[in-house]
């Protein structure tokens, strides 16, 4: 359990463990619907929860500097006694944290639909969708065109509900990874450039 924290945690240049090595689809996935999780909260109680999503200025300041100084503490982690290591460890939650509320705060201001308009919104798309179909095969189905315009606005409306829901899960996870992936592109060049030649660490 403990290797696999590090893993995620530190990433693949700095632990020992083969984290990085394997599939983690499904860790970003709920990753995704934790985020969502919180949106929702938000949407619906508008309010923050543990103050996810206020994201303020002092925040990213600090963000950039874990992020900035994340190599120069991580080399030397498996050389800390367990309570550093536990410092290290809690460090990289907290960026985390930080990531998470930056990447709901991104998301909040999307929410433009008020709560005690989403009903009426929902039955409005839907009737206007049925009707756009049946109106739509008026001409070729004659009398079935209620029919096919029902059954065809209702494989729309299950389509399109299924493709924002998607994106609802997609969005947070994609731009976790692009952070891990920017992190881990800076973490490289300064292993390579820096820390590999002057500390000798591999």
């Amino acid at each position: 359990m403990i290797d696999y924290i590090e893993g995620l945690l530190l990433g693949r240049i700095w632990s020992d463990t083969d984290f990085e090595n394997r599939k983690h689809v499904s860790l970003f996935i709920l990753y995704g619907l934790f985020a969502d999780v919180i949106v929702l909260y938000f949407y619906l109680k508008n309010k923050y929860l543990l103050g996810l999503g206020n994201f303020k200025t002092y925040q990213m300041v600090l963000l950039v500097i874990l992020c900035l100084a994340c190599p120069f503490i991580n080399f030397r982690y498996y050389r800390f006694p367990w309570w550093g290591k536990l410092l290290v460890l809690l460090e990289k939650l907290y960026k985390n944290f930080i990531v998470l509320s930056l990447i709901v705060s991104t998301i909040i201001p999307r929410l433009t639909i008020p709560t005690g308009d989403i009903k009426d919104y929902l039955i409005n798309y839907l009737n206007y969708t049925l009707e756009e179909y049946t109106t739509k095969y008026t001409a070729s189905a004659g009398a079935f065109s209620t029919v096919i315009g029902v059954m065809a606005g209702g494989v729309h409306v299950v389509a399109y509900f299924l493709f924002n829901l998607l994106i609802m899960v997609a969005l947070p996870a994609v731009l976790y990874f692009a952070f891990r992936m920017l992190q881990y592109a800076y973490d490289y060049v300064v292993h390579e450039l820096l820390i590999k030649r002057v500390f000798n660490r591999k």
